[in-house]
């Protein structure tokens, strides 16, 4: 299975460096995304709710004090380790969100049921995490691909075509 840093790394090499908050922002959407079109999620660590919205931890570990990231910061991949049907997700993510600041990315999270869910018991801007689960993400984001679907008659193989 992929790890957050080879769908980290991808994602620079397809958009070149960029804010670590963006990234983060990116990786979370992949996931989530990813985890309702291939009912699968990309990778296995898990993403938390901190205060400007969804992290993955490790990759945080590893980019801490760096603003702007590149894909030199992180890991070669290994060959094979994103399968292309996970490209193709993370190209639709990309398609969609990848040219949304930051700022646009961390604001959207703050607003969607999975990140307020894993932080109901904290308030906005309070220190602590809580997992934001994968089964969270993907009901969340399947609904709204329900929401897009009934609103727009064209199926998912069209939306993924015009994004990738």
């Amino acid at each position: 299975m992929a790890t957050a840093f080879d769908v980290a790394r991808y994602i620079l090499e397809q958009r070149g460096s960029m804010p670590a908050m963006k990234l983060q922002k990116l990786v979370y959407y992949a996931q989530a995304w990813s985890t309702v079109w291939d009912q699968q999620p990309l990778f296995t660590e898990s993403i938390e709710a901190w205060a400007n919205g969804p992290v993955c931890r490790e990759l945080y570990v590893a980019h801490k004090g760096r603003l702007s990231l590149s894909a030199a910061d992180f890991p070669e991949r290994a060959p094979g380790a994103l399968s292309e049907a996970q490209c193709v997700a993370i190209d639709a993510v990309l398609a969609v969100y990848g040219d949304k600041s930051a700022q646009w990315l961390s604001e959207q999270t703050l607003g969607e049921t999975p990140w307020q869910s894993a932080r109901a018991r904290l308030t906005r801007g309070e220190g602590g995490t809580g997992e934001i689960t994968i089964k969270a993400m993907a009901d969340f984001y399947a609904a709204t691909l329900r929401q897009i679907e009934a609103a727009e008659p064209a199926p998912l193989s069209d939306f993924v075509g015009l994004c990738a």
